[in-house]
């Protein structure tokens, strides 16, 4: 086993921007070598002062032993000891002289004053020399662990012969504090020398780098974007940057005839083309948004990396959901920064400073910007709020929705988290904003605040309850107030705008417009209106060669050559129907004993959420519930579910939908359910029967699909059989009709229609 690498890491807090780096390889260089002048000043100035305290203090001596000549000399030659103590002892009194010594003729102390009692007598060899030569010798020595200063004196009798000696002896510490204040004086002038440069230094390179650089950023911006004709002022002005602003107004005018050219090439294809494709939305999207590009935000991101304990290093997996299959194609048509949740546990190794990466790997068309979580945050915001009250709340599965004030705090702060991050991302000038789901109730107004000139738009993937059953929600007014600043809100179906509708007009303080299908509340209007979600893929024409071997290989593995195979894929989720399409094929079995040994059931359940204990004790539920099931009706090889309880990617299922007779989805509530527009656009043999839910929100498109009420077990069961029993022909109109509305209704097409609402409210 290979430990998971430790990803909880924490970037250096207050790490350089570009800029600042900039200016300090600017400064730097000039405050150093100012800083070394002034030191070396510094020293030259405290030598020079050390050693005129030292010349004074040697004239001082010199002055006062003089001044004791006489006394001394009338003393050693009368032999006054009493006279000499105290004249030894007055130096006791001094500040800076510390003390006297006199001595005889030999050299032998006569007197010193108390405080140098210790004080060692001169050498004979320094008497020699001071009779020899009449010298005054000075001495810097260590007493008692001070350092002082002695000067000696000799005294002459009447006949200028010396007769004995005077020391007088100084405290230097005086010397080294001088020296010590000056020093702390050239280094607060140093300091504040070094501030103001630094100062200067900053405005001068500010004033002659930055602002002219950020001008012409600013101009070139609104330059290629047509905002502007005015040539930049200091094109005309010369010099270096004059220069630079001469070639980037070329390059500015270049672009600006280019953008417009492909706009309107865009617009000439999509007067040409009737179906939406990937290129046709691209195009659509240029002529609509020009250079503000689409900001996208959902909790989960549409690429995430994760250590991989088998290979030993990360990679990079497509997280299962509808909400990331549905618009991983729309940022790639149409590119712009897709703002998401970093939950893999190697995410921040991929992403760039800014918490960015370009998407998909090896293949960029667009940006990722990840956002950091707490773990508390994350189980408070995703798992408890979200996933465990409004969830609950909104799906009519007879789910107690659970609230939590904890939850809540942690859900507003994500919410503020995810604000300032979208904030970053916006460009300066019209930007566009689509958030998608329950996850971001609050974040419509925590950008408004910040960009009232956003154009923001809110798609609820899940269905709108009833006012009643919304009202449950201790926290609806807020979440209401954050969606309504919003310009736009789209759901599904008309049944959940109708619902939403309601919902403002009984709840919070706002007048509904029924006509325009709008809220006015605080001065601000949003629109609701439906805009079924559908897939990407455009109804096959046939399987590619390595497909056709996949497909094989599976029947041949799970020996479905001679069986009636049906198939099931969605997330282990109370709202998708599982235990009753297991309760279904157990009575159908059971009432139709002829199925037995030629029915396989293929169920994928994908794990999902599994920190949340009813999730948790579901996968136990439905586990257990198969496996009775399976014991009950197995004979010997066979056995009527099949079960994969993990994750597939696209490409995996696809084999799945190929061998599968009929595919059931039975959804207890659901706003769209995209497995049901895959399994239609995967049948290109046109031989496939689709079992759908009339509680989830493809049934509304998907007519000729047999439709069911899945809570209904005998009715349930007898749908199965139809599609069993269904002829060829009625299997393949069904099928056909299906297979063009999910042809001319896809993902690109709801895309486009979301843009077009957008750019229209812009316009009012």
């Amino acid at each position: 086993m290979h430990p998971v690498p430790d990803t909880g890491y924490q970037y250096v807090a207050g790490k350089c921007s570009a800029e600042m780096r900039r200016i300090l390889l600017f400064i730097l260089p000039i405050l150093s070598v100012i800083t070394l002048a002034f030191v070396l000043f510094g020293v030259f100035q405290a030598h020079a002062e050390e050693r005129r305290q030292e010349d004074e203090l040697r004239r001082k001596a010199k002055s006062v032993a003089e001044s004791l000549e006489v006394s001394a000399r009338y003393m050693i030659t009368n032999k006054d000891m009493s006279g000499a103590s105290e004249l030894a002892e007055r130096f006791q009194q001094r500040e800076r002289i510390q003390g006297c010594v006199i001595y005889d003729v030999n050299g032998v102390i006569l007197a010193v004053t108390p405080r140098f009692a210790g004080w060692p007598a001169q050498s004979k060899g320094h008497f020699e020399e001071i009779i020899a030569g009449r010298s005054h010798p000075d001495l810097l020595e260590k007493y008692e662990n001070s350092q002082v200063y002695a000067y000696t004196l000799p005294v002459l009798d009447e006949d200028k012969r010396v007769n004995g000696a005077v020391e007088v002896i100084y405290d230097t510490s005086y010397i080294l504090t001088t020296v010590g204040e000056m020093w702390k004086h050239v280094a607060v002038f140093l300091s504040i020398l070094v501030l103001c440069v630094t100062l200067m230094l900053v405005l001068l390179q500010r004033q002659l780098f930055s602002l002219p650089v950020y001008r012409l950023t600013k101009w070139f911006q609104a330059f290629q974007k047509g905002e502007t004709d005015e040539p930049h002022p200091v094109v005309t002005d010369g010099g270096v940057l004059g220069k630079l602003a001469s070639e980037v107004e070329q390059v500015a005018l270049n672009l600006r005839i280019a953008r417009k050219i492909v706009v309107q090439e865009a617009v000439a294809r999509l007067s040409q083309d009737e179906l939406w494709t990937e290129e046709r939305l691209r195009d659509y999207v240029r002529a609509k948004l020009g250079a503000s590009g689409l900001v996208l935000v959902s909790n989960r991101e549409p690429y995430m990396h994760v250590y991989n304990e088998t290979m030993g290093k990360a990679e990079c997996l497509r997280p299962a959901g509808g909400v990331v299959r549905a618009l991983d194609p729309v940022l790639r048509a149409c590119g712009g920064t897709w703002v998401a949740h970093g939950s893999g546990n190697m995410d921040r190794k991929f992403v760039n400073s800014k918490d960015r990466l370009g998407v998909p790997p090896g293949d960029n068309h667009y940006i990722l910007r990840r956002v950091w979580l707490t773990k508390q945050q994350e189980q408070g915001y995703y798992y408890g709020f979200a996933n465990e009250g409004l969830w609950p709340l909104c799906h009519h599965t007879h789910t107690r929705p659970v609230f939590r004030a904890s939850d809540w705090e942690a859900y507003k702060a994500a919410n503020e988290v995810f604000a300032q991050a979208v904030v970053e991302e916006l460009p300066a000038t019209d930007p566009y904003v689509f958030v998608q789901d329950y996850h971001f109730t609050l974040l419509p107004r925590l950008i408004k605040r910040q960009r009232p000139d956003a154009t923001v738009a809110l798609f609820w993937h899940i269905p709108w309850p009833n006012p009643e059953m919304f009202a449950i929600c201790p926290f609806y007014a807020e979440v209401l107030d954050g969606m309504l600043a919003c310009d736009l809100i789209g759901f599904h179906v008309q049944s959940s705008c109708n619902n939403f509708l309601d919902t403002a007009n009984r709840l919070v303080e706002c007048r509904v417009d029924t006509e325009r299908f709008s809220v006015i509340r605080r001065n601000s209007e949003t629109f609701v209106k439906p805009f079924p979600i559908s897939i990407n893929e455009v109804a096959r024409d046939g399987y590619t060669a390595a497909e056709e071997g996949r497909i094989a290989a599976l029947r041949e593995e799970l020996g479905l050559a001679d069986k009636i195979v049906g198939v099931g894929v969605e997330r282990v989720d109370y709202t998708k129907g599982i235990k009753e399409r297991v309760y279904a094929i157990d009575r159908l079995l059971e009432k139709y004993p002829q199925y037995r040994g030629r029915l396989v059931f293929l169920q994928i359940g994908a794990p999902s959420r599994t920190h949340i204990k009813s999730y948790h004790d579901l996968l136990s539920e439905i586990d257990e519930l198969i496996g009775q099931v399976n014991w009950k009706y197995a004979d010997g090889d066979w056995k009527p579910i099949i079960y994969f309880n993990r994750h597939f990617s696209a490409p995996d299922v696809l084999p799945f939908y190929a061998v599968a007779d009929f595919c059931i989805v039975s959804s207890l509530h659901d706003g769209m359910n995209l497995v049901s527009k895959e399994y239609v656009a995967a049948k290109h043999d046109l031989n496939g029967v689709l079992i759908l839910s009339r509680f989830a929100g493809a049934s509304r498109e998907l007519g000729d699909a047999i439709q069911i009420n899945p809570y209904a077990t005998e009715e349930f069961t007898d749908a199965i059989v139809q599609a069993m029993e269904m002829s060829e022909d009625e299997k393949h109109r069904r099928m056909q009709n299906m297979r063009v509305v999910v042809r001319e209704n896809n993902v690109y097409r709801w895309a486009s229609n979301i843009i077009t609402e957008m750019t229209s409210l812009k316009k009012e």
